[in-house]
């Protein structure tokens, strides 16, 4: 118990460090990126920091499996630099059997990434995508999907306009059961329309079997008029719903299932998010992987040469189990293998082949 205690303790400063010093390098690096893209704008190295604390979160959440990795192999070539491994070989304990504190220990922190820094992660890349919206379009749009439908923002000619719909199609052009509430530039509303279907054509929504009510009146619906079919002028681009909706990892973990159990009753396809709800459950057992990896290739007496060598071959496992994983997810994002394959086959396989590797040098 007292040497897994001591490996366990180790290998997590290990983690902490490696994650501090890419924390470090992406920050400096994107805080000069938001310094060029907001030249313009006159964002000064104090909210340059903001939106970089915001957006780095997401991006080291993404190479999670590629710290993990590295920290494993720095684990691993200290204690056989420093003949650790030797003594406890000699105590009688098999490389196999010492594995099993790093294993636990990867998947804890696998969990605990998926369970805490997923929704930490989806907060802050939400906050960054609401100021990126203000800073480069003096205007958020906005889409969400509720349980009443979806919701869009869209402005033009001096006001806002809230549009309502029971569903859409699948990439958020065509509305069925729409109602477009139109605000003046006080925040007082307008106008109300209502059409039994609503399609974005260039500038504008195309409406059949609509009905408009004015509400500067005292009866709205003394003065309603059926318009038929008729046009409302929109900024909306398809692209610009599309991108509306944002990433997945902008949504915690925890809220993904009945998100996408939204967009499925609004019209829209979910099959980003719910790849994406899958590469979360199977995080822990990437992280596991990424750990029998490096102990395959670095879990050897240092006397034995090849050191150099053999770490490079750790690191290129390990960006090719990264880059595997990032292609099955766009095979599965585009429907061209399943869901549940494209999120657990690579790690999956990972661990085969790293405890196939194992079990070949190792002696039991």
């Amino acid at each position: 118990m007292t040497l897994s205690l001591y490996i366990a303790r180790r290998f997590g400063w290990m983690v902490l460090r490696v994650f501090l010093v890419f924390f470090g390098i992406l920050m400096l690096i994107d805080m000069l990126d938001q310094l060029r893209r907001f030249s313009g704008k006159g964002v000064g190295l104090a909210q340059a920091a903001q939106l970089a604390a915001l957006n780095v979160p997401e991006s080291l959440y993404r190479i999670l499996p590629l710290i993990m990795i590295l920290a494993a192999i720095a684990l691993f070539l200290g204690l056989s630099r420093s003949s650790e491994l030797v003594v406890v070989r000699a105590a009688g304990r098999s490389g196999l059997r010492f594995l099993l504190t790093p294993i636990v220990v990867s998947l804890l922190i696998g969990g605990f990434s998926v369970m805490v820094l997923n929704p930490l992660v989806a907060a802050t890349s939400k906050e960054y995508d609401a100021l990126y919206a203000q800073l480069a379009q003096g205007a958020e749009r906005v889409l969400s999907v509720s349980d009443q439908g979806l919701w869009l923002r869209q402005g033009g000619d001096g006001s806002q306009t809230v549009i309502h719909a029971a569903r859409a199609n699948a990439d958020g052009t065509e509305l069925f059961g729409a109602t477009f509430l139109s605000f003046d530039d006080e925040g007082l509303p307008r106008e109300r329309v209502e059409a039994e279907t609503a399609r974005l054509v260039p500038g504008a929504w195309a409406l059949t079997e609509a009905k408009r009510w004015r509400l500067d009146g005292a009866n709205p619906e003394a003065g309603a008029e059926l318009i038929g079919a008729g046009q409302i002028s929109s900024d909306l681009t398809p692209a610009a719903i599309r991108d509306s909706f944002g990433s997945p990892s902008s949504i915690p973990v925890w809220d993904l299932p009945a998100y996408i159990r939204g967009l499925e009753r609004a019209g829209f396809t979910a099959r980003n998010h719910q790849v994406w709800l899958q590469m979360q459950l199977a995080l822990p057992v990437l992280m596991m992987a990424m750990v029998l990896v490096a102990a395959g290739f670095t879990m050897r007496h240092a006397r034995f040469g090849k050191t150099g060598l053999l770490v490079l071959l750790a690191i290129l496992g390990g960006f090719a189990i990264f880059f595997l994983r990032n292609f099955a997810q766009v095979l599965g994002e585009n429907g061209q293998i399943p869901v549940l394959l494209a999120a657990w086959a690579p790690p999956v396989a990972a661990v085969l082949f790293a405890m196939g590797l194992l079990l070949h040098l190792e002696d039991g």
